[in-house]
């Protein structure tokens, strides 16, 4: 398969979930919406005390009851949300923008937004309540050390192809601004990133890239992956890792990530997210609605709701677990 249709197959999920994706540029906030439960939702994350789920249109929604969407100070789509504790939070999205709450969710401030840099971020995540990162599409990669006030960007060149580092070395002797341009966009997008055990972070994203640091994001190292489609999650469950992404494609490694195996699925459609159930159960969820259950070395279908897309899944505080995606949030029956 060609870089530029792997390409385009994974801007399907990261990007065009949602037409409104870049609304109206002078709407500073996110309005409140009746319908805002039933919009594309994109994350969903629990803490001890409640949930909070993102999506379209800046909308933030949250959970200790009963849903209710909460005022934002944008208006970008919001990709990813991630809470260190049960006050302290941080969602991204597209126009590179990153807010963030102390107070569990119910109220949130711009830590930063560019219209200029195009392009979203996709998963956020922090270490302590000071250092964290956010990454995304094309290789975008920020980090803070206090807290969020201020973002600087990284350029992870350890994860370019050969040829590309050697194509842009060349390019900063001859043409420096053309440089610049094509740095900003040889790297994969980087679709998640994920805390593993043992103090190492699990990077995966577009065209096979699963990659570990274990320096706290500072340097990451490719893994022999061997398959070259789009990696759209991660997850650690029970002493064996597992990447999921394009075209139902799911693989597991043991601790060590130096061998994957490709696990059998029955069904073709992309795999979104996963999740540890309270019974400790492995979940998938993915497009075409289908929710899958690991049992017994064996993945089974839950459901599949047609005509929707699922990228979000976890479970409240009392175990009961919620999903959202193109038709929003809900339970099965």
């Amino acid at each position: 398969m060609s870089f530029s249709i792997l390409r385009s197959a994974v801007l399907v999920v990261v990007a065009s979930f949602a037409a409104t994706a870049h609304a109206e540029k002078n709407v500073l906030a996110a309005q409140i919406q009746p319908l805002a439960q039933t919009s594309l939702i994109l994350d969903i994350t629990a803490t001890n005390n409640s949930m909070v789920a993102v999506g379209e249109r800046g909308h933030v929604l949250v959970n200790q009851g009963q849903w209710q969407q909460v005022a934002t100070p944008v208006s970008a789509q919001l990709t990813k949300v991630f809470f260190l504790n049960d006050k302290l939070g941080w969602a991204v999205g597209h126009d590179a923008t990153i807010i963030h709450t102390q107070d569990g969710g119910m109220t949130w401030s711009i830590q930063m937004q560019s219209f200029d840099i195009e392009k979203p971020f996709l998963d956020v995540h922090f270490f302590n309540p000071q250092h964290g990162i956010a990454v995304g599409a094309y290789g975008l990669f920020y980090r803070t050390y206090d807290g969020g006030q201020l973002w600087q960007p990284e350029f992870h060149q350890e994860l370019l192809f050969e040829e590309d580092v050697s194509y842009l070395a060349e390019l900063k002797l001859e043409d420096i601004a053309l440089y610049e341009s094509e740095k900003a966009a040889l790297l994969p997008h980087f679709n998640r990133v994920i805390a593993l055990s043992g103090q190492r972070l699990l990077l995966v994203g577009e065209l096979g890239l699963v990659s570990y640091s274990t320096d706290l994001g500072n340097t990451f190292i490719k893994t022999d992956f061997g398959y070259e489609g789009s990696m759209f999650s991660a997850i650690e469950h029970q002493n064996q890792v597992y990447v999921m992404g394009l075209r139902g494609h799911v693989f597991k490694s043991d601790l060590s990530l130096s061998r994957w195996t490709k696990i059998d699925l029955p069904v073709e459609s992309s795999i979104n997210n996963a999740f540890i159930t309270p019974d400790n159960e492995l979940m998938f969820v993915g497009n075409a609605g289908v929710v899958l259950q690991l049992k017994n070395d064996n993945i089974e279908i839950v459901t599949r709701r047609q005509g929707e897309n699922i990228v979000a899944v976890t479970a409240n505080p009392k175990g009961q677990i919620w999903f959202g995606g193109t038709k929003g949030l809900f339970q099965l029956p």
